[in-house]
């Protein structure tokens, strides 16, 4: 490698409340000699990272603008509310977007849910980030709606939450440049895709430890072939005559 080479690497971006551990272990059993770096950005600022060259790929929610980007959807996270422990809806296991009317429900300007029309009533201002808006619910002045991830992100523990339904749901996604699927994003797709190392598009990520080990392996398999083959009689040599009982040949009978 000349000196104007760089190493090969793999940043991955991620937004609050996805946790890449996981995919990051299994990378790391499977290219050792490639390092992935983590980088942690907002989700209003995932899709210009990954437009911008910030990362080679980004885990980051949808909805999310999408130009010039490609995107696979890995999962949906159920919403919660989340509510001060001796709220009344602590009280129950699920509430409806309904029930919550009458309570003031906060809408953080980072807010990563797709909403046509937030439930409650709205607060006289709008909190900056979603931990913000924790902070104003232990404080009593309203309620959120978020992912669920989130809620455990910011978890107190004067708070709790509770699954609510009729309100949009958070799809978590695995994304990257249209312009920038290299081999390595490539190989990032197959661990979130689950493919093992032996697939026909998994074995790259075997990595070079892989390949040595095949190749110390094949000369062993080639000798015991070699064996194997000088032990059996050739069919030609069966053809020309078998052994008899005392071990000679077979002779024509005598007329």
């Amino acid at each position: 490698m000349t000196g104007s080479e760089a190493s090969p690497s793999f940043r991955l971006a991620y937004v609050p409340g996805v946790t890449p551990a996981k995919w990051v272990r299994i990378w790391n059993e499977r290219l050792p000699d490639v390092p992935l770096t983590l980088v942690q950005v907002s989700a209003a600022e995932a899709s210009d990272v990954l437009r911008d060259g910030g990362a080679d790929a980004g885990l980051l929610r949808l909805p999310a603008d999408r130009t010039d980007l490609s995107a696979i959807p890995l999962y949906t996270e159920t919403t919660v509310v989340v509510v001060p422990k001796d709220h009344l809806v602590a009280a129950v296991d699920e509430v409806t977007a309904e029930d919550l009317a009458d309570d003031i429900v906060l809408h953080p300007l980072d807010d990563t849910l797709d909403w046509e029309q937030p439930p409650g009533r709205p607060a006289f201002e709008r909190p900056a980030t979603t931990e913000d808006a924790i902070e104003l619910v232990a404080a009593g002045v309203g309620l959120l709606v978020v992912p669920q991830s989130l809620a455990r992100l910011y978890h107190r523990r004067d708070l709790t939450y509770r699954p609510v339904t009729g309100t949009p749901e958070s799809r978590v996604a695995l994304s990257w440049r249209e312009d920038g699927t290299t081999d390595l994003v490539d190989d990032f797709i197959g661990i979130v895709r689950g493919r093992t190392v032996n697939s026909t598009r998994g074995r790259r990520q075997a990595g070079p430890s892989a390949s040595a080990e095949q190749k110390r392996k094949q000369p062993a398999k080639d000798g015991a072939r070699r064996k194997a083959a000088a032990g059996k009689p050739s069919a030609r040599g069966a053809r020309k005559g078998s052994a008899g009982p005392k071990g000679g040949k077979r002779g024509k009978p005598r007329r």
